[in-house]
């Protein structure tokens, strides 16, 4: 492991690692065709146990100016799918995927380009 990481850095992880999951199921067509594909679920699901750990560094007070932001969301997706991965669902990895990721790269998005005007400053 390399130096000390701040918190821009696990911002930069989260919107990262949610496009790679996005990315990951450009090709895949359904729900059922997920569940088939091994190696692309094992992927995604990586993907968002690394944007819960990550969300869990980001500080409080960063949190609390970002409410709209589904923090708990990303950490406990996190929890469900290292502690309780023998009975992951494909329908909820395909959902979060697909409905909520999108949105949380914009979001995440915005928050970062707020720090960088503020670290500016």
């Amino acid at each position: 492991m390399s130096g000390k990481r701040i918190f821009d850095d696990y911002l930069e992880d989260i919107l990262q690692y949610a496009k790679k999951a996005i990315h990951f199921l450009d090709e895949i067509p359904t729900i059922d065709a997920l569940q088939k594909d091994e190696r692309t679920l094992l992927a995604v699901v990586r993907a968002l146990e690394i944007i819960g750990e990550a969300a869990k560094r980001i500080p409080e007070d960063f949190r609390n100016r970002y409410p709209d932001i589904p923090w708990r969301g990303m950490t406990g997706m996190r929890d469900k799918v290292i502690h309780e991965y023998f009975g992951v669902d494909a329908a909820v990895v395909w959902r979060t995927v697909k409905e909520d990721l999108p949105h949380l790269c914009e979001s995440i998005a915005q928050a970062l380009t707020d720090l960088k005007m503020e670290q500016r400053d």
